[in-house]
């Protein structure tokens, strides 16, 4: 026995509201309002790094690949940072200036950089390097995600820092939300005097 078209057209509509509704609950944006999930990851520590071996598998091939976030920070040590970032297809990273120096290798996609005034197309497998100070601008100009990692020296961002899209990235900056922790800017004589540092490896 078939139902009335009314009833089933009804039934349809339902459905189709409360699919996206379930979507738009699982998209990233609904993700990044969540007070849990905004903007820091609570696994990662914001004191200074124990001194141990940090592993990150696969970072020219599989594991960038899966990231969908603008921003991730991978770790945080006394003197330099690593950060994972992914820019989406028509996105990029910002015209910026830094105040450290940076080092970024892309992984994926292909883009163009504009380091004071000046142009270079990049791809995956290169390396490019900012000194502190210095104008700088990455736009993915290909047809799927623009993925990299980069070197902070020192570090730039709060260990913790996750960003979704780079709105919230932006947003964070200008809120003062996302500064690199006062023990990242120590000297080597400061980190040295505290105990952080020796030749002895002994802790």
């Amino acid at each position: 026995m078939s139902l009335p078209k009314t009833i089933t057209s009804s039934l349809s509509r339902s459905a189709a509201r409360l699919q996206s509704s379930i979507a738009s609950r699982a998209s990233p944006r609904f993700l990044c309002n969540s007070s849990v999930l905004r903007a820091k990851d609570p696994k990662m520590s914001s004191g200074p790094p124990k001194h141990e071996m940090q592993y990150f598998p696969n970072m020219t091939a599989a594991m960038p690949s899966e990231s969908a976030e603008f921003r991730r920070v991978l770790w945080t040590g006394l003197y330099s940072q690593v950060v994972l970032m992914t820019v989406p297809v028509g996105g990029d990273i910002g015209d910026e200036v830094h105040t450290v120096d940076q080092a970024l290798t892309f992984t994926s996609g292909v883009g163009k950089a504009t380091i004071n005034g000046k142009d270079q197309d990049v791809k995956a497998g290169d390396l490019m390097v900012v000194p502190a100070g210095t104008q700088h601008q990455f736009i993915n100009t290909g047809p799927t995600p623009l993925i990299l990692y980069t070197i902070y020296s020192p570090a730039e961002h709060d260990p913790r820092t996750v960003h979704q899209t780079k709105e919230e990235g932006d947003e964070e900056e200008e809120n003062g939300k996302d500064k690199a922790p006062d023990w990242s800017r120590k000297s080597q004589a400061e980190n040295e005097k505290a105990g952080l540092v020796n030749t002895s490896g002994k802790y």
